[in-house]
């Protein structure tokens, strides 16, 4: 459960983990809670494929006044448990993962930022009937992703990397996210620290590279029906979108986000210039975009 602040400015952040059902038994999935935990409004914040939710730090403490924030470690990543199966790595067991927390938090709705893999997990949601979604924004993230984007994501998951320092990990999840544009050594520390953790006088990262297998098992017919089923969920769904793309992004093209607002209801989109995949919105004038969508009059 969560330690719950001394003071009454909630603006520290609280460790908690919710237990999840899976096809093989139990797992606990950790998550990050800012705000008044009795705050009926609630924003989750859902991270790409290999991060974790400390990604959201600075966005969550921004937000934190107006919403009671959980920034959830998707199942296999981050502080939460590894999977015995790596097949039930998919879409349909984070999905499943996110209803359980939903249920814990004990709110009726909530909105939602996702970026990447995030972002798929809030679409599927927020198609269901009866989704506990009002307002979504798709950070960087489509029903449609580039192939060669793909491969590249692919081409360094599941690497079994160590490192000889914290350091020496920070600077290579730097070199890996190159596209996530500019950032400040404090920036990418603080962004990348939470995703290595030491063992025996070396640093790992911090998530199953079995992950990795569910790429690996991926044919042209699943892809093809995990896509329809994208486009019908954005289809579904009532509330407010934003869709956030990098302007140098290799995985949300122009032309997706043309078709996404096309298709869907209530879509708006913003590209943010000298970035590819995915803004991590820690800079202001990426958060500014953030808290106009959430807290704005739309």
């Amino acid at each position: 459960m969560s330690k719950l602040p001394t003071d009454h400015t909630f603006t520290q952040p609280r460790s908690a983990q919710v237990t999840c059902l899976n096809p093989a038994g139990l797992h606990a999935m950790a998550y990050t809670e800012w705000g008044d935990p009795a705050n009926p409004r609630v924003l989750i914040c859902a991270h790409g494929l290999t991060r974790c939710g400390r990604d959201f730090d600075v966005l969550a403490e921004h937000l934190s006044s107006d919403y009671r924030v959980v920034c959830p470690d998707v199942v296999g990543r981050g502080l939460s448990d590894w999977l015995a199966n790596p097949s039930s790595y998919a879409l349909p067991q984070y999905l499943a993962d996110m209803v359980t927390l939903i249920a814990r938090l004990d709110v009726e709705t909530v909105d939602w930022f996702g970026t990447s893999m995030g972002g798929l997990i809030g679409l599927l949601l927020a198609g269901l009937p009866k989704t506990p979604i009002k307002r979504l924004l798709l950070n960087d993230i489509g029903p449609h992703l580039e192939l060669e984007s793909l491969e590249r994501i692919v081409s360094y998951l599941g690497q079994p990397l160590s490192f000889k320092s914290e350091q020496e990990g920070v600077d290579y999840l730097a070199s890996i996210a190159i596209s996530f544009g500019p950032h400040t050594p404090e920036q990418w520390r603080a962004l990348n620290g939470p995703l290595l953790h030491e063992r025996e006088g070396a640093w790992y990262l911090r998530y199953d590279p079995q992950i990795a297998a569910t790429f690996a098992s991926a044919t042209p017919e699943l892809m093809g029906t995990g896509e329809a089923m994208l486009w019908q969920s954005l289809e579904n769904f009532n509330g407010s979108t934003l869709v956030v793309r990098g302007a140098d992004s290799d995985l949300l093209s122009r032309d997706t986000v043309d078709a996404m607002k096309q298709r869907g209801k209530h879509i708006s989109s913003v590209e943010i210039v000298g970035v590819g995949h995915a803004p991590t919105f820690v800079s202001d004038e990426q958060v500014r975009i953030a808290q106009a969508f959430f807290l704005g009059s739309h």
